[in-house]
């Protein structure tokens, strides 16, 4: 569980594979490794909940499975490549930002990236399967940062980013055309779930007719 409050900054040291074999990705991130990391450690880089499966005082090697690559288009990361970095909670931590998975349900494009204010609002496409939990001044998790929804319609959502979330993530340096993670918020998704599982059982229940009907049986 994390909380979409990226906390270190990583690069993609090494990357290996395609995404019909997974691939084996090395991370350099030294100060999430400082913070305290241990085999079988449960870390979202970009959003994805990911295993750590070897460290050293600089880096951490992960490995990613296809069901995992094409969620995140993880093949596509090149050497160098800056990522979001975050650590599993701990029980006491703060909850800043809103409870985060890493299960990442999709990927999509920026659309446009707009100076306001002192910093910027970011436009992304709306995928078509996620219009139902994305709405206005709800949550989502994007490249694993934790935001509130500005606005949406349609097409797209929009974010305001603060100055502070565009330095400490991808988000700053990242523009039109490029994709980004993201992550529906579990509130929304058991809310929804609950709803269709209502409207479901209300369609299928027996009329007044019926209900006659078998009484007289």
């Amino acid at each position: 569980m994390f909380s979409g409050l990226i906390l270190h900054n990583g690069r993609v040291a090494s990357i290996e594979g395609d995404a019909s074999r997974g691939v084996t990705l090395v991370v350099e991130a030294p100060e999430a490794v400082a913070d305290g990391v241990a085999l079988g450690d449960s870390v979202a880089v970009n959003g994805a909940c990911l295993t750590v499966v070897a460290f050293d005082a600089r880096t951490m090697r992960f490995d990613v499975v296809p069901e995992t690559v094409a969620r995140t288009g993880f093949d596509r990361l090149r050497a160098g490549d800056r990522l979001n970095v975050e650590l599993s909670l701990r029980v006491g931590d703060r909850i800043g930002g809103h409870f985060v998975y890493g299960h990442v349900d999709g990927t999509a494009s920026i659309l446009a990236k707009e100076p306001e204010g002192q910093c910027f609002r970011l436009h992304v496409v709306l995928p078509d399967a996620l219009a139902p939990y994305i709405v206005e001044k709800g949550y989502v998790a994007v490249d694993g940062v934790s935001l509130t929804v500005a606005s949406v319609d349609r097409e797209r959502f929009t974010i305001a980013l603060i100055p502070e979330t565009a330095r400490r993530t991808t988000l700053g340096p990242k523009g039109p055309g490029e994709r980004v993670n993201l992550e529906i918020d579990p509130v929304a998704r058991y809310a929804q779930g609950a709803a269709a599982a209502y409207t479901q059982q209300r369609d299928s229940a027996p009329t007044a007719d019926e209900v006659a009907w078998a009484y007289e049986i």
